[in-house]
């Protein structure tokens, strides 16, 4: 018997938001699907959003979930979670909010709260036109698991967000590596890959000139002349080094008020993290070094 909170046990219990949202002529409302997992591999959600058009605002969100009790329980937290927020709010969130949320899973049943996550980014990717990244044989893409149709991006992203460091925590988050286990081996391999990357980034970083040295906030305003050469000089400094060691990089196109428009190039343009590179390695830093009301978004090449 898996340990489950009483929060997990009640909206499994008693979900809340089950169901669908159909589609209506209501002016200035749109609906929006996302769909992740397979039943034939034990677990899928179909999870949809009711948008307001003019905000951007996630006005009601309902779900459909073929899985386990810790499934159930993920997909009504997050349709709970959801409501309210905008849509650039919503892809925020991660799947350990969404654990944190129910109190906490059962390790081994983590990877519920990831295909929350997921089936949220497909609805909003769907609702905004974008189409989710596919892989072939690239090598980012390349198919690690073939037991679940698990890629080595997806691996890749789960190890970082996350911080795993073995395989089996990858299989509980994702289930790769949970039928035959043949791709076991791989995984380390990626894992060991991971590290090695970041340990170098965290020492590129710490040969850096020290932040005490870069230009400090003062109560006066820089100009956008200002605003932009500093962006660049993070963005060259501290975020491509990063995004390079992964095959990945990323060109500053644009700056319209607070809103930093870039283009992500290599790895990153076909990445299924894509949005995470934009949130955790490029905004957040802009936010830490330029200013707190940055919002970086990716645009077309």
């Amino acid at each position: 018997m898996w340990d489950y909170t009483d929060k997990v046990l009640d909206l499994f219990y008693n979900p809340k938001n089950q169901g669908a949202i159909e589609e209506t002529s209501e002016s200035g409302v749109k609906v929006a699907t996302g769909e992740v997992g397979s039943i034939a591999c034990g677990d899928a959600l179909r999870l949809h959003l009711k948008v307001e058009v003019e905000s951007d605002k996630i006005l009601d969100a309902r779900f459909q979930t073929f899985g386990c009790t810790s499934a159930i329980a993920s997909s009504s937290a997050l349709t709970e979670m959801v409501k309210g927020l905008t849509l650039d709010e919503a892809l925020k969130i991660s799947n350990k909010e969404i654990a944190d949320y129910l109190g906490g899973l059962p390790e081994a049943k983590m990877h519920c709260s990831v295909m929350g996550q997921e089936a949220l980014e497909a609805a909003i990717y769907n609702y905004r036109g974008i189409a989710l990244p596919t892989h072939d044989d690239d090598e980012e893409g390349a198919l690690i698991c073939s037991c679940f149709g698990i890629t080595e991006a997806k691996i890749r992203r789960v190890i970082v967000e996350n911080h795993l460091t073995e395989a089996e925590q990858v299989t509980n988050y994702v289930k790769a590596g949970g039928g035959c286990g043949s791709c076991l081996a791989s995984i380390d391999d990626i894992i060991r890959d991971v590290k090695e990357k970041q340990a170098a980034a965290t020492v590129a970083s710490k040969q850096k000139v020290p932040v005490a040295n870069s230009p400090q906030p003062s109560s006066k305003p820089l100009t956008n002349v200002q605003r932009i050469a500093l962006i660049q000089k993070v963005l060259d400094e501290e975020v491509r080094p990063v995004l390079i060691a992964d095959g990945g990089d990323v060109e500053l196109y644009d700056l319209e008020g607070d809103k930093v428009k870039v283009l992500l190039q290599g790895a990153c343009g076909s990445c299924p993290s894509s949005t995470a590179t934009l949130k955790i390695a490029i905004e957040a830093r802009l936010k830490e070094r330029v200013s707190q009301n940055l919002v970086v978004e990716a645009v077309e090449p």
